[in-house]
């Protein structure tokens, strides 16, 4: 059966997500780990050095205005899993709304992003890049935030790394994430709901009062 946005959506709500062995490979197969990372919304750990950065204005951050940008950065590294079938469906995800990118410009050179799939109240993140320090730090600081925002109660990020553990993430069972997933699936929330993103200040004020 040939992969559509709607399948992958219908994978997606099941539990599981697409990958492919490398950039050049043709295949897609379905991925459920056994155990999972996610971003408890209310535990994204900012450090010091990354208030320090967000506070000093060397870069702006954006939604949705260059997703195409965005996994091409994620996908530009020796080894990917984003091939052309899937760079293809997750631009299509994103034209039906579903799909979104957060952006982090120093300029007009984009130098960092993060891009995931939004169904209900759950964010499944899919990748992320950094051209510049802290850039990609960035993006999930402000990810967070305005997953809060807007209502969400899921953020999915498929696998734990020692990365994403210093910044807050966690791993949970399988068991335990399908049923934090139906739970979310039953939530409305809506990643366009704030607006335009906050200020550095308005961010690290919220932050420290979920922390």
């Amino acid at each position: 059966m040939d992969l559509t946005p709607d399948l992958l959506l219908r994978g997606y709500a099941s539990g599981i997500f697409p990958m492919a062995e490398s950039r050049e490979d043709t295949e897609v197969f379905w991925v459920e780990p056994r155990m999972r990372g996610i971003f408890p919304l209310d535990g994204f750990r900012i450090s010091r050095s990354l208030r320090r950065r967000l506070r000093s204005g060397c870069y702006t951050v954006s939604t949705d205005r260059d997703f195409t940008g965005v996994l091409e950065g994620c996908a530009d590294r020796p080894e990917t899993w984003i091939n052309r079938t899937i760079f293809d469906l997750y631009t299509q995800l994103h034209a039906a709304g579903h799909a979104h990118s957060l952006e982090v410009w120093e300029g007009e050179e984009l130098v960092g992003g993060v891009y995931g799939v939004t169904l209900g109240g759950a964010f499944f993140g899919e990748s992320m890049f950094s051209r510049r320090t802290d850039a990609s730090k960035v993006a999930l600081a402000y990810l967070v935030d305005r997953l809060r925002q807007g209502g969400f109660t899921l953020f999915d990020a498929q696998f734990l790394t020692p990365h994403l553990a210093s910044l807050g993430a966690i791993e949970i069972t399988q068991a335990e994430y399908r049923k934090r997933l139906a739970e979310a699936l039953a939530v409305r929330a809506d990643f366009d709901a704030t607006g335009p993103l906050p200020s550095a200040q308005s961010l690290l004020q919220r932050s420290s009062q979920t922390s």
